[in-house]
């Protein structure tokens, strides 16, 4: 009986080409409805709202604080990473057309195409679809590229609000750590956080500029949204995707630009993960002091190679990009995971060695290298000069 009548509203709907939303498929369910048991209305509506509205049965677990990413590689396959690692949920689907059913609806309201045709989708979820406080980025394939079938992959970006103290009480840096990176932030030294993915990189940096003084004006640019420190004079510019059409599109290097003319006392770049690198760089060598970026590096000694690639993608050739790291980049601050942990793992300052620069490792696992006589010098005073 469920199913018969959940079609009937299913078909309602699409007949009046109504805006699907929680009124319009309770108002449909009301009228084909007609006298039923409340047992049969609810289980209906749920149902329909999985299929209709939404993240349907992954809204749930994006709405959980500790959760950063939802992967569906089956219908009863759904996992969960975040704070306790890799899970397998209790959240299934009834099928494979479930699952394709879903990761099409979701592109759409990300303003892309999901097809035979275009089996393959990356974009932002907006606000109403993702149902949740935190951004959500959706990635999906179809079958046959996907050979086991249509998988579904939600990144879940929480605005980063930990200050160092509250990351002192988790454990991501010890007290010493914790006062040595204020030192940083106060002798306004420039400064690239690396890491992997969901290692932490953009909680650190969110605490870093809520220990700004509250006299500096901090103008970032970002592709999510994530960074939101308790800082009273914090500017934020977001990137914008194109449409469907292939049109409209603002990226993170027109937005660096933009930036400059804002009068920031600091610059930020949420992540440097193409061109705008060579926008940064130019304008952290001429005058704007204590900016800072995140980027991903499985170690801070293979950040200039990182860069390098970044920067070729500007048209920035490789000894000009040595150079302007050299003159800008003052300490790299590397992040890793260890299980359901984020430490800060070392922190290394670049050094010029002939034509290229090389990050030599200042202080490791919280204890100074022989290299950490570097950083105590940057760390003299907010003129030091670059090593």
């Amino acid at each position: 009986m469920r199913a018969e009548l959940v079609d009937r509203v299913r078909r309602r709907l699409a007949d009046d080409g109504s805006d699907v939303s929680s009124a319009t498929v309770a108002a449909a369910v009301r009228a084909e409805f007609g006298v039923a048991g409340h047992e049969d209305v609810l289980s209906a509506l749920r149902q329909l709202r999985h299929e209709l509205v939404g993240l349907g049965p992954l809204a749930e677990l994006v709405s959980d604080d500790d959760v950063t990413d939802v992967l569906v590689s089956a219908p009863d396959h759904v996992w969960t990473d975040g704070a306790g690692g890799l899970r397998r949920s209790p959240v299934t689907f009834p099928d494979e057309a479930s699952v394709r059913q879903l990761a099409q609806r979701l592109a759409h309201a990300a303003g892309r195409r999901l097809d035979d045709a275009q089996p393959f989708v990356d974009g932002w979820l907006p606000a109403a679809a993702a149902a949740a406080s935190a951004r959500v980025r959706l990635h999906a394939v179809l079958p046959p590229i996907a050979t086991a079938g249509t998988c579904l992959s939600l990144r879940v970006l929480r605005p980063a609000a930990h200050d160092l103290a509250a990351l002192t009480e988790l454990g991501t840096v010890d007290a010493a750590g914790a006062a040595m990176l204020r030192a940083i932030m106060a002798a306004r030294l420039t400064l690239l956080i690396s890491g992997g993915t969901g290692a932490g990189k953009s909680t650190l940096l969110g605490a870093l500029l809520g220990a700004v003084a509250p006299t500096e004006r901090i103008v970032s640019v970002e592709d999510a949204g994530e960074l939101e420190p308790g800082h009273p004079q914090f500017v934020r510019l977001v990137s914008r995707p194109p449409n469907v059409e292939g049109a409209g599109e603002v990226t993170l290097r027109e937005l660096v630009r933009q930036a400059l003319r804002m009068r920031p006392d600091r610059l930020v770049v949420g992540e440097v993960r193409g061109a705008e690198v060579c926008e940064l760089l130019a304008a952290l060598n001429t005058g704007h002091e204590g900016g800072a970026g995140t980027l991903h590096a499985n170690s801070p000694a293979e950040v200039p190679a990182r860069l390098e690639a970044l920067a070729a993608l500007g048209g920035l050739s490789r000894a000009g990009l040595h150079s302007q790291v050299a003159a800008a980049v003052r300490v790299v601050l590397h992040m890793r995971r260890h299980g359901d942990r984020r430490v800060l793992a070392e922190i290394g300052v670049p050094h010029r060695r002939g034509d290229e620069v090389e990050v030599l490792p200042a202080w490791r696992d919280g204890e100074w290298t022989e290299h950490g006589p570097l950083l105590s010098r940057l760390l003299a005073g907010p003129k030091a000069e670059p090593c």
